[in-house]
């Protein structure tokens, strides 16, 4: 029975963009893990009716059983960002054959895979946390071979055992979902010796989990003791200093947009120019550094087009109060705001749709504030 040419292929790395906390070490750790997956091995059909036939058998029926459950423990050191040692037990399962000859009678055989391994890892960051790996190295293998048979097809050596070191390559892909834990696919193919004289290949197309240790803390800083004090004469304390002058208490006005605009408009109504007139009188003989003007709307719509009408009712009574009240033009700012600032607080105003009973809701988050600052 030949083992061999398992047709795994690493394309099926893409079946899950995970990995272990092998991509983004900065540092060397040590770490552990666990991975389970399927594999598979081709039985060489054709020499096993080859053998039949030479022993006076000709094969009318073949079955195969080529693939099993298969999984692997193991740990490693990461040597900085690129590079790690890995070792581990591998059990790639059972597989096997039955076939039907003439003269009647049956032959099948199984074969059990299990060993060692230690591979080379290079590694491939693609971010903090996401990178590729490759594997090569060398894997002992424990192979063990049972076959039986009835009717005609007497089987004289049914128990057979081998031992061997061969090589293994492979390769994955990584993602560390915390600076200690993280997950990988991968695929990696195995050489294996099958007992009988042949020499094929095993794949394990597997995913798993893997625990990185935590770095250590690093040595607490030396404490330096501070030399003793030396008595000098004390100087006479300075006078104290002045206190600063109070600071200029900005002034805050809130209009409501529903008063100046129209819904869903940027054009002022005239009882918005009303309001605007009578806020420019009181600040009539009123010293400011600057005026900032801020339009906020409320959570209907996208927040692009929120930021735009805001804005443009902010430039709308920017350009009121620099054209009709006579403030100067680089002593007023305009901004507008997307609605991430409402007044009312979240539940007050349930749903997203927008109908008569959520627009009045809002009402109060449609509004223009004007901050005078350095007033007095």
């Amino acid at each position: 029975m030949n083992n061999a040419k398992a047709a795994g292929t690493l394309g099926l790395l893409a079946l899950a963009a995970m990995a272990g906390p092998l991509a983004a070490a900065d540092d060397s750790n040590g770490y552990i893990g666990f991975n389970l997956g399927q594999s598979r091995a081709n039985i060489d059909n054709a020499a096993i009716e080859n053998g039949l036939l030479a022993g006076g058998f000709t094969t009318t029926a073949m079955r195969n059983d080529n693939y099993d459950l298969g999984y692997k423990l193991f740990g490693g050191y990461q040597f900085g960002r690129y590079f790690a040692l890995e070792g581990g037990y591998f059990d790639l399962g059972k597989f096997g054959f039955d076939a039907t000859t003439t003269p009647a009678g049956t032959l099948s055989g199984r074969m059990k895979v299990r060993g060692l391994f230690t591979d080379a890892i290079g590694i491939l960051p693609f971010t903090s946390k996401f990178s590729a790996f490759g594997r090569v190295g060398v894997n002992y293998a424990d192979v063990k071979d049972d076959f039986t048979g009835t009717g005609a097809d007497n089987v004289l050596d049914p128990n057979r055992h081998k031992r061997a070191a061969n090589y293994d390559f492979g390769g994955g892909l990584q993602y560390n979902f915390t600076p200690s834990f993280g997950a990988r696919a991968e695929a990696t193919r195995y050489r294996i010796d099958d007992a009988v004289g042949n020499k094929g290949d095993i794949d394990l197309v597997s995913a798993g989990l893997v625990y990185r240790f935590g770095r250590k803390a690093p040595p607490p800083a030396p404490v330096e003791v501070p030399p003793p004090p030396v008595a000098v004469a004390a100087a006479p304390a300075p006078p104290p200093p002045a206190p600063p002058p109070p600071p200029k208490v900005p002034l805050r006005f809130t209009f409501s947009a529903d008063s100046l605009f129209d819904f869903d408009k940027a054009a002022m109504k005239p009882s918005g120019k009303q309001e605007l007139d009578k806020f420019a009188a009181d600040l009539r003989g009123t010293r400011f550094d600057v005026i900032s003007v801020t339009g906020h709307t409320d959570r209907i719509g996208s927040e692009a087009y929120n930021k735009k009408l805001s804005t443009q009712r902010a430039d709308a009574v920017k350009s009121y109060l620099v054209l009709s009240a006579g403030i100067p033009a680089d002593k007023i700012s305009a901004a507008g705001v997307d609605g991430s600032d409402p007044v009312t607080k979240p539940g007050d105003c349930p749903g997203t749709k927008a109908n008569k009973a959520l627009i009045a809701c809002l009402q109060p988050d449609r509004r223009v504030e004007v901050e005078v600052s350095g007033s007095k």
